[in-house]
């Protein structure tokens, strides 16, 4: 059975740092809350292990904590120790026996976090974050009443949380990851420390573009210290989600001063996230995020030829392939349809409709839902009816 010809770009190989991955589709991470106490589970593996199947190229994985924080979503999976890096093994080799690769998300929250979780009073620490700056919002499902966001402690020296994702990269690799990614958009902690909103900082830190842009760029250096050129970042300069933006000129100058220094270094992609009207949050009447286009905007920012482009929310099969073509992206990135469809690759290869039916109040369970029964919503969509010649 041919490819459909609308959608044949996706399906080249694109080398991404060491390996080179069998095309440009790209399962985005999207919190999914399956974890037992922090530790990835066996569904988690089957789950992912079904995604490599349907014939996605690179899998991102879930947000992955790098400390206990105080996340409003109490199954999120981390990689600070052992029982943890073990469970990540089961993850990674039930991918790589399905023909995919994957990369481990690296997570810090920030002012995201809530001192009343469990997690974060195990921790016995603050809620960190550049300046003691709340984010508005805020849900906590299974604390009492519905909590928003709370004043976090301003970082006084934030290079221990720098050794903190060195640590996880450290523990990735021994995982058996073939790479990680950053999570430097959505409104965590790096994106606190590049917005001028959430830092106010005067020390290095903070104030200048320049300084903003240190705690960023100081983390990715020690990722690459880890895994060399195997290294990602994921950025979404419009803002919105997480109470995060700036005016667009000063956003302009952010992250095209970010993404020049980005350049230097190594890295095997960046994904650029869009606006999206989902993503987008409203305050005292107004949207949150600064809209604009970021390949128009930050494109020719991103000089190193050995790093990749991936364009992220909202992406259609056909749109992706287009900007392939046209030579805009190297590679499209798809978090929800990801989820949806367990056969997405093999759907944009042969025409599949997509036609599975999401189930939202189980996409991301709520504490209290019956552990065997987390199957529901995440690993029950059926895939697609294929040819003999189309499996």
């Amino acid at each position: 059975m041919p490819v459909v010809a609308a959608t044949k770009a996706l399906f080249n190989p694109l080398k991404l740092g060491d390996i080179v991955i069998p095309n440009r589709i790209q399962m985005a991470a999207l919190t999914r809350n399956r974890s037992n106490k922090t530790v990835p589970s066996d569904l988690m593996a089957e789950h992912y292990a079904e995604r490599a199947r349907g014939g996605t190229g690179l899998i991102v994985t879930e947000g992955v904590l790098i400390t206990r924080q105080g996340t409003e979503w109490e199954a999120a999976p981390g990689i600070w120790n052992a029982e943890q890096v073990a469970g990540w093994k089961k993850v990674t080799e039930a991918i790589h026996a399905n023909g995919s690769f994957v990369y481990a998300q690296l997570w810090h929250l920030g002012r995201i976090s809530h001192p009343d979780a469990p997690q974060q009073k195990l921790a016995g620490v603050p809620v960190y974050a550049p300046s003691a700056i709340s984010a508005r919002g805020g849900k906590f499902r299974f604390l009492p009443g519905q909590p928003g966001y709370v004043t976090p402690t301003a970082v006084e020296d934030p290079t221990f949380i720098i050794e903190q994702f060195k640590q996880a990269a450290i523990n990735a690799k021994e995982a058996g990851f073939d790479g990680v990614e950053l999570h430097g958009a959505n409104g965590y902690l790096i994106s606190q420390f590049l917005d001028s909103g959430s830092n106010q900082r005067t020390d290095k830190w903070g104030g200048s573009v320049e300084n903003r842009a240190r705690f960023p760029l100081e983390v990715l250096k020690a990722l690459v210290s880890v895994f060399g050129n195997n290294v990602a970042v994921k950025l979404s300069p419009v803002g919105g989600y997480n109470d995060m933006g700036m005016p667009l000129e000063e956003t302009l100058k952010t992250f095209r001063y970010l993404l020049t220094e980005i350049s230097k270094l190594p890295l095997s992609y960046i994904t650029l996230v869009r606006y999206s009207p989902y993503l987008d949050a409203e305050y005292d009447g107004k949207k949150r995020a600064t809209v604009h286009d970021p390949l128009e905007s930050y494109r020719s920012y991103i000089t190193n030829p050995v790093t990749k482009v991936f364009l992220n929310s909202g992406v259609q099969a056909e749109e992706g392939a287009k900007l392939i073509e046209e030579g805009k992206i190297d590679g499209a990135s798809f978090g929800m349809s990801s989820v949806l469809f367990p056969d997405l690759g093999k759907r944009f290869k042969y025409g599949k409709p997509l036609d599975n039916v999401p189930n939202w109040p189980l996409m991301q369970i709520g504490v209290g839902e019956d552990p065997e029964k987390w199957d529901v919503g995440y690993s029950d969509y059926p895939a697609a009816t294929y040819a003999a010649d189309e499996i």
